[in-house]
């Protein structure tokens, strides 16, 4: 199975991702973990990101594309794989679609965490963080001890200021992608309420039923 994953920020795609790597055997390649790994490596394609990167600047999107393709197209890609954060826009999605036919690999699904913007700002503005343990909590959904209560701490980007900038952002830039993938019926809306356990049951059952 190739697919993409896609859903606003806090939809819970990394923790799902997660659980479907153990169910589908296929590898998660996120942009970062990417370009980080073809930076360290040194190939030429990653010592270009790099240039980029040093200098404070988005690495451009034939560069990132350029790597999709190249890990892509590793051996433990050969059965399939699950790309998230890219693309991140129409445009990219198009180009991606372009250099995916060039390179002869066909996508399957387009797998779309749907969950409401009040929900979202919920989740991500209860997530606490102990930096003795590292754990993280959630206010609500997964309290934290009451003896470590006083000493966790919330990220700078887990604000309802913060999060409703990043929504905005998704609304705008990554949202119109949705539209794109689902003309091409490859689109596939999943529920992402409820308990992971519960989202994760919906996620495996629409991406087996597409086979």
């Amino acid at each position: 199975m190739r697919m993409i994953l896609v859903g606003p920020p806090g939809a819970g795609k990394g923790t799902q991702a997660a659980r479907l790597l153990d169910r589908f055997k296929i590898p998660h390649i996120s942009t970062g973990d990417m370009l980080r790994a073809a930076v360290k490596s040194g190939t030429p394609l990653g010592v270009e990101a790099a240039g980029y990167m040093n200098r404070g600047a988005l690495v451009p999107d034939e560069v990132v594309i350029g790597m999709a393709i190249e890990r892509i197209s590793q051996p433990d890609a050969s059965s399939g794989f699950m790309l998230d954060g890219f693309p991140r826009t129409r445009p990219q999605a198009e180009a991606l679609e372009a250099a995916l036919v060039d390179a002869g690999i066909k996508l399957d699904a387009v797998i779309l965490i749907q969950v409401d913007d009040s929900l979202i700002i919920e989740r991500i503005t209860g997530r606490r963080t102990d930096p003795e343990t590292g754990a993280i909590y959630h206010m609500t959904f997964s309290p934290p001890p009451a003896d470590v209560v006083d000493r966790l701490v919330q990220r700078k980007d887990d604000t309802e200021e913060a999060c409703a900038a990043r929504l905005v952002k998704y609304h705008s830039d990554t949202a119109p992608i949705i539209p794109f993938y689902e003309s091409r019926a490859l689109l596939t809306r999943v529920d992402g309420l409820g308990s992971p356990d519960e989202v994760t049951k919906r996620m495996i059952d629409a991406i087996e039923g597409l086979s």
